[in-house]
Formats: structure tokens, sequence, C-alpha cells
């Protein structure tokens, strides 16, 4: 029966609920509508959810350890930080993060559904492409900046080994041939990887996440024996102090930070619908994120103060580390360790999410693999190299703009499943237009009016790199600085406000 109401679900004749609380369709149901299912949108089976804390925790790992995560406390130095209030942010914003990924990565575990089937209880079955296509085209421009940083490792370190010639290689669009190259042939490493599937992801996960961390200790190691101790960063002072400087610079940085993995907290469900129990994604993320993301945070301040007492100069960039190498086969291990890196967080953050996003956009013609190729071109055509150029940009324009978008959509997710729907789906109505979440012809008009007062009130007051100074809306840059917060509770408070007249009907 259609209905414009949210409702509550609580049927047995389509699922079934087991004793740990993962529900599953019930023997028999068919879900056979083409326009919305195809075999990577059904629900995984309780049988193939097998993921457990290690995996879980590898994931982050293996995500969390990356060129731009390792990059994060430079640019709030650049900003005028000192490390300890650098570090102390990026942890504090993991923290905050970690809670809406564990709030939307319980339905994915208890349901076994990815992000935009998931993303339908709420905007309805055809709504779900809005907020979906918003995370591909994230993920896209994401899997554009660090595939260009994969490739410019092997550009740089491969010069290092081969020889000048490869790095003064006549250019090509600005940059030399050889880099292009690089560019090209990290590409293809990845979309050989996720043509192979999940279960293959799942497995490089495992063993990528051990690897790049004995890689960064490694680099350590080596920088501080050659400075002889740790150098002047540690000594330098904060440029803010922790006067009214120091927060005017923090909260939009902490924003920021916070937008780094926005994107995550809506498609976490991409990975934790594969979860043995929900505790083991609980346990796996809380170990996962908000560790593995400090501890980086600190490798990466203790490693450029090393290289500060070396080279008089601070070197944030490991890769330009790395190339100063004199031993053939440490700079193999650093090229390893760099394309590994970049390779287990951009297959895993950049790919699965608009790959599964663009298959709920058509269902019938485009898989999980197809949505991962398109996902792939499009990297290919955008211009990632500006957005990273600029730490202003980078962390206050493209992070800061991104996550409030994100944290707007994060906002009706949680109200939907967690206020109006206490957590409780009909999993075959996901699927079926005509159901309880088809609303007005497949779309519910207050998530949509819930995400575009939320967006409005979240980035509109935009400012800075290619904004106004005065703000997009002058009256709205206050707002500007906590547009991952201002999205998140304004959506929340919204999407909950509209439904609370509505009509529920139980299953």
């Amino acid at each position: 029966m259609s209905s414009d109401a949210p409702s509550i679900a609580g049927t047995s004749m389509t699922q079934q609920t087991y004793p740990d609380g993962r529900v599953a369709l019930a023997e028999g149901v068919v879900l056979d509508d083409s326009r919305f299912v195809n075999a990577d949108l059904a629900p995984v089976p309780v049988a193939r959810r097998t993921w457990g804390v290690y995996n879980y925790l590898s994931l982050w790992v293996g995500m969390a350890h990356n060129i731009p995560s390792w990059t994060l406390a430079s640019g709030l130095v650049a900003l005028g930080m000192d490390w300890k209030q650098a570090i102390l942010t990026i942890a504090l914003a993991n923290l905050i993060v970690l809670v809406p990924m564990l709030l939307t990565g319980h339905a994915g575990t208890k349901y076994g559904i990815p992000f935009p089937v998931f993303a339908r209880a709420s905007f309805g079955l055809r709504g779900a492409n809005l907020p979906a296509m918003v995370r591909a085209a994230v993920a896209c421009a994401w899997f554009g900046i660090q595939t260009w940083i994969g490739g410019e490792g092997i550009f740089l370190l491969a010069g290092k080994l081969i020889g000048n010639g490869w790095l003064t290689a006549s250019h090509v669009g600005g940059y030399p041939w050889t880099q292009w190259l690089s560019f090209l042939v990290f590409w293809l490493i990845q979309m050989a990887i996720i043509a192979r599937g999940m279960e293959t992801l799942r497995r490089f996960e495992n063993w990528a996440a051990p690897f790049v961390i004995v890689g960064a200790i490694a680099l350590l190691v080596w920088i501080s024996v050659k400075a002889g101790g740790f150098g002047p960063l540690l000594d330098q002072p904060s440029k803010l102090g922790w006067g009214s400087g120091f927060w005017k610079v923090f909260f939009p940085a902490l924003m920021g930070m916070i937008g780094f993995w926005s994107t995550l907290s809506l498609n976490i469900p991409d990975f934790t619908r594969f979860g043995g129990s929900q505790k083991a994604q609980i346990r796996g993320q809380a170990l996962g994120l908000p560790t593995t993301m400090t501890f980086f945070a600190l490798l990466s301040v203790l490693v450029t103060s090393g290289s500060q007492a070396v080279y008089g100069t601070p070197i944030w960039d490991p890769i330009a580390l790395a190339a100063k190498m004199d031993s053939t086969a440490g700079i193999l291990f650093a090229l390893l360790t760099v394309m590994i890196a970049t390779l287990s967080v951009n297959i895993a953050a950049n790919v699965v999410s608009p790959a599964y996003d663009l298959s709920n956009l058509l269902p019938k013609w485009v898989t999980f693999r197809t949505g991962a190729l398109i996902t792939g071109v499009v990297g290919i055509v955008i211009f990632p190299w500006k957005l990273i150029s600029d730490p202003q940009i980078y962390i206050f324009t493209w992070l800061g703009v991104v996550g409030g978008l994100l944290g707007t959509v994060a906002g009706i997710l949680i109200a939907d499943y967690w206020i109006v729907r206490r957590s409780t789906l009909d999993l075959a109505d996901l699927y079926r237009p005509g159901g309880r979440y088809w609303y007005v012809g497949g779309w519910n008009w207050r998530a949509v009016t819930a995400f575009a007062v939320g967006g409005l009130l979240a980035v509109g007051g935009s400012y800075g790199g290619p904004f106004p100074t005065d703000g997009l809306i002058p009256l709205l840059k206050p707002l500007a600085d906590y547009g991952w917060a201002v999205g998140l509770a304004s959506s929340l408070a919204l999407y909950v406000a509209l439904s609370a007249g509505s009509r529920r009907t139980t299953a």
C-alpha cells in the first residue's frame, strides 16, 4: 500500500530476524523489479556476512594511512597551529565523526544493505538517488585526487631509480609524459583490483594495513637516525596561541577535519552490510578510525620535524622525503608503501561507494563493476591537483563545503532510522515501488526539504577561495565555519519536525 508518511515496519511475512538482531529476507521472497534491484544491491545473505573486528580495523588502518591524511597536520601547522594543537584537532574530529559512522553503519549490518538502498527509507526509492549522486560526485573527486597522488609517487620515486631523463621528459598538458604514464598505470592497478569484487578488497585490506604501518614506522626510524633525534618542529610555538586567534581557526579547521571522513559516515553501510555482528563493526571502527588517524598525524609530525633538522626545511610530503634516500632498496620499499597506502584508501573509500550509487541509479544496466569503471573515468577527467595545492582552499573550501553537504544527508538518515523508525525497516519494501517507502512518485518531500534547508544553512555562507569574501549569502557567513555540524543538526531537527505529524503504519 502506498503511503506519503514514514512508517514503522515490523513484518515477519517477508523477512526473518536472527537471534543476534540481524535481518534477512524470508525464504521464498523474490525481488524482481530490475528498476530497483540487481545482485549487487540486494541484501547480503546472513551466511555471507562474515566480516569481523579485524576486517574493520584493517579497513580503517588501510584507509587512514594515506598521503592526504599524512599531510592534514601540515595544513594545520601552515595555518599557525603548533603540532600539539594540530593533533588535538585531528583526534577530536575523528572522535566526533565516529558517532554518525556507527549510527549509519548499524543499518548495514542489521539489514545487509548498501548506502543507496538505506537512503531509500528516508528519501524514497527514487529520491535516494539525490544523496547517492552527491556522495558519488564527492567520491569521484576524491578518487581523482588520490590517483594523482599515487601516480605522482610512482613518477618521483621511479625517476630516482631510472635517472633524470624520466623526470625531465617532454611535457604534455603541462606535465612530463612520464608522469601521465605513472598516473595511468596507477589507475589501471586500481581498476584491476576492484573488478574482482568486495571479497578481494577485504583480503587486500587485511594485509595492506600492517604493511603500511611498518612502512610509516620505517620512515620514522630512518629520518630519526639521520637527524640524530627529532628536530625543531617539536619546539616550534603556536603562532595562534590559545586565545581568540586559535579558536577562530580551530572551529573551521575542526569542521574541515570532520569533512575528511564525512563521506564514509554516509556510505559506511557499503562495508558494514558484510558484518558478522554489530559488536564486530562497532569495535572494529572504534579501534580503527580515531586511533589510526591520530597515530598517523603524530607520525607525520615526528618525521617532518626530523626532516627539518636534516635538510633545514620541513618536508611534509612523504614522497618527496623518500626521494631523498640514497638506498635503492629503501626507495623501492618506499615506492611500494606509497602505492599500497594509496590503493587501500582509494579503492575502499572512493570506488566502492560510487559503484553502488551509480548501480542504484540504473540497476538494470549498471552493475557494481560498471559503476567502478565509470568512477575511474570521471576521476581522470577532473583536475584534482588544484584542490590540494593550497591548504586554505583544501581545508576550508573543499573539505568544509563537502562536509556541510554530507553532514546534511547524515542528519536525515540518522533522524529517519533512529528517531522516526526506531531502527526498524521493511527490507522487501526497500526494493518495491508502491510500498511504504514509495511516498509520492518515489520521493519523500520531507527528506528533500530537510536536505535543501540544511544544505543552504551549512554551505550558503561559504567564503574564501572561489567564493566571495563576504560569503555566497552574507547573512549565512557566520554558519559557514561550522558547516558539518550546522548541516547535520538542522536537517535532523527539521526532518523529525516534518515527520512528527505524519501517520505511521505498522506492517
